[in-house]
């Protein structure tokens, strides 16, 4: 879990550089190598790891507009991916679906730009194995301001009612883009609307992927064995704003500086150092993690551009 969690950091880490690319001293979303929004996940990522230690690639993910943590803890190709988020041919979806629109076979992943879209796939997903006899599980990563989606509540009541083997994952970061949840939420904790649709909901505090693996151990292995869905909420943080070139004037002052504190691999790190991991097999882990992941960096700047003639492609009329 750690050396994912260090592989997803170092990506966003080489994302914010070449993000930026272009974009200053003045900034402008549609200029260099990343035009568009951009939207990352550190600080979110023992919500990934935790749960997909317990997945196969035979199990489906689907993940939020901020999925590189997920995407990376499931297994999807660095390389392909990295180029996809480029734009490149040989990216993913041949460069058309961007960093929102992520989607590997092999691994049966996929994310969406639009809020809690994903949850009716993941159930889709769920039933298919149930209807092949198949063990095989689904995972929605949600974010909390998705609870309060129409599509929340419809999924969560026709998984109950399907019994189906689907665990609904609520990544709650505080914010939705700006909003904060106390503003936007009637409720403190959103695993206590499980109950009304006869499934077990679960709270994880602190951010930590030691209970999230727990947690999403018994979750998961509930819906293998066949007893239906489950509904886990994680408290996280976002240690950057809504997307890259946010101003963040809506956080209160010194709410950055406490998150980073809390920064997660830092205390995870420190933890495993405690449990008598030589730092220097720390040390290894992060670099081989980041030599991979920079190595997928300079196969997707090297790799080509579409040609032309592809956007007809693949297209439904």
């Amino acid at each position: 879990m750690y050396e994912k969690m260090v592989e997803s950091r170092h990506f966003e880490d080489l994302i914010k550089r070449a993000y930026f690319e272009g974009k200053q001293p003045v900034f402008n979303m549609a200029k260099g190598p990343l035009p568009g929004e951009m939207h990352l996940s550190d600080g979110q990522e023992p919500c990934a790891v935790g749960v997909c230690a317990h997945l196969a690639p035979q199990d489906s993910v689907t993940a939020t507009h901020r999925p590189h943590h997920t995407a990376i803890a499931k297994g999807v190709n660095l390389n392909a991916m990295a180029s996809e988020i480029f734009g490149r041919a040989n990216g993913l979806s041949g460069g058309r679906g961007g960093h929102m629109h992520l989607f590997d076979k092999a691994v049966n992943f996929c994310c969406s730009g639009i809020i809690a879209q994903g949850m009716g796939p993941a159930v889709g997903a769920a039933m298919a194995s149930k209807l092949r006899g198949q063990q095989h599980v689904a995972v929605a990563f949600i974010g909390e301001g998705a609870a309060n989606q129409g599509a929340f509540h419809e999924t969560l009541n026709l998984a109950a009612v399907w019994n189906a083997p689907v665990v609904f994952v609520i990544e709650d970061n505080a914010y939705g883009i700006s909003v904060a949840k106390r503003a936007a939420t009637a409720i403190e904790r959103n695993a206590d609307r499980a109950v009304a649709y006869g499934m077990p909901g679960v709270f994880v505090p602190g951010n930590d992927p030691d209970l999230v693996f727990d947690v999403a151990g018994e979750a998961v292995a509930r819906a293998r064995a066949g007893e239906g869905p489950s509904l886990i909420e994680i408290e996280t943080i976002r240690l950057e704003g809504h997307f890259m070139g946010d101003a963040e004037g809506y956080r209160p002052e010194g709410e950055k500086d406490a998150l980073h504190a809390r920064d997660p691999i830092k205390l995870y790190r420190a933890r495993l150092e405690n449990q008598d991991i030589p730092p220097a097999d720390l040390d290894k882990i992060e670099q081989v993690a980041k030599q991979r992941v920079s190595a997928a960096f300079e196969h997707a700047r090297q790799s080509p551009a579409p040609v032309s003639e592809d956007a007809f492609t693949t297209v439904f009329a």
